[in-house]
């Protein structure tokens, strides 16, 4: 019973390091849900296919398939802590 009362103990403080960060990127998950498809974003992608960014930019973000992924992760963790509360 020790293990588990210390193993529940150290998961529910780990849960709620995610819960406070998850929080705190709840601007940013908006953010890119607007950007995507965006007339912003296509001006951005439009401006990396014609080699106008620097090679050292990162650009996933001009990846339909990265935020979308991301959205849809975040959209599946919501249901389940929904689902899970139940």
């Amino acid at each position: 019973m020790e293990q588990r009362l210390q193993r529940a103990a150290r998961t529910i403080a780990d849960l709620e390091v995610a819960l406070s960060q998850i929080e705190g990127l709840h601007d940013d998950i908006e953010a890119l849900d607007a950007y995507l498809g965006s007339c912003e974003w296509q001006a951005d992608r439009a401006a990396d296919q014609a080699g106008c960014l620097p090679e050292s930019l990162h650009r996933g973000v001009l990846s339909e398939d990265a935020i979308w992924n991301l959205l849809e992760r975040y959209r599946d963790i919501k249901v389940q802590w929904i689902e899970w509360d139940k």
